[in-house]
């Protein structure tokens, strides 16, 4: 075990940094008993849809030890996507599709990922071969409540986690480690009685302050959720064809971000408010190939096409009644019901 706690946290945070993350903290390899109680309750309650994954492996996800037993602490790391413009200007674009700031460049996985791993190789030169796992959101992790713990933010009112120097926008990634590294202080709740995440919610999707129901969450609707959305959403999910950012974007905190510095992260052109139209004429093959290297890819081009026939229903624009007509007896069932129903929306 590297012999002091404190060096080999300073060591690791200066190579951290250099190697272009902007947030590190360590803690230890347990989480709070109130943030497995949060877990439990969401669980217990239903409120994770379609997401069968989190129920199968919540004892891992509520015990880091569960996921890797011999893990003894956990570095915290975040990566700033601060975006350049305002992520909700293209809400009024109804021709447009909106698609969430971290999805418009690269898959986000694969830059953080990459980092890690080189973090990893100095921390194996520098601490003898100890042993380590990195996670970039595929696997079992409570990442919110880690970098809570480790000092990065504390999870807001909407649930994802806010900082005091990047506001909403900080991807996360972990490493756990067996190293004895010493642990940063915790960050606190700084919302105070601030609403205003939880009052632009189109969908209503947050029963009470620091509660998610997912089920309502555009960005679930239109991302883990599969076959038709529900009718009574549809209408409040304006041109969001893939994620929301709204109560991200919405929170004062925002006022201390700063503009990314990845080149990766600078929205692609076909990405920043593509048209409705164009989207929706995609098949398979010219899906694949328009979104890749995308994270928007892995949904597939039904759940996607279907996304953007909820945004053609609501645009009020008569133009695109041909575009609809055309998918409503597509080979995916999903795709041609929410085709007819765009085509009875923009009759109305």
């Amino acid at each position: 075990m590297y012999p002091d706690t404190v060096a080999a946290a300073d060591d690791i945070r200066a190579e951290a940094l250099r190697l272009g993350f902007d947030a590190v903290g360590f803690t230890r390899a347990h989480l709070a008993p109130e943030a497995r109680e949060r877990l439990g309750r969401f669980l217990a309650e239903g409120l994770h849809g379609d997401m069968g994954w989190m129920e199968t492996r919540a004892e891992q996800r509520s015990h880091p030890q569960a996921l890797w037993p011999e893990a003894v602490s956990v570095i915290s790391l975040g990566l700033n996507y601060g975006p350049e413009r305002d992520p909700m200007e293209s809400l009024a674009w109804r021709d447009r599709g909106t698609i969430s700031v971290y999805a418009r460049n690269r898959d986000y996985h694969d830059i953080v990922k990459k980092r890690l791993k080189a973090l990893g190789q100095f921390m194996a030169q520098r601490f003898k071969h100890q042993p380590l796992k990195v996670f970039v959101d595929t696997a079992p992790v409570m990442e919110k409540p880690l970098a809570q713990q480790a000092g990065l933010g504390w999870q807001g009112k909407h649930t994802n986690l806010v900082s005091r120097s990047h506001g909403s926008w900080l991807f996360l990634g972990e490493i756990f480690t067996t190293l004895d590294l010493a642990p940063d202080s915790p960050e606190w709740d700084h919302c105070g009685s601030c609403r205003a995440c939880l009052d632009i919610c189109p969908t209503s999707a947050f029963p009470a302050p620091y509660r998610l129901d997912a089920r309502r969450c555009i960005s679930y609707l239109t991302i883990e959720h599969r076959g038709p959305i529900p009718e009574d959403l549809r209408p409040l999910m304006g041109n969001r064809i893939y994620g929301c950012d709204d109560c991200l974007a919405v929170c004062p905190w925002n006022k201390f971000s700063r503009v990314h510095a990845e080149p990766g992260f600078l929205p692609r052109a076909e990405l920043n408010a593509p048209r409705l139209a164009e989207l929706a004429a995609l098949d398979d093959a010219a899906f694949r190939e328009k979104f890749s290297g995308s994270p928007i890819k892995r949904i597939g081009r039904d759940r996607f096409v279907r996304n953007v026939l909820v945004a053609i229903g609501n645009s009020d624009d008569a133009a695109l009644h041909p575009v609809a007509q055309k998918l409503c007896e597509d080979a995916d069932d999903t795709v041609a019901d929410c085709a007819r129903w765009a085509i009875q929306r923009l009759a109305a």
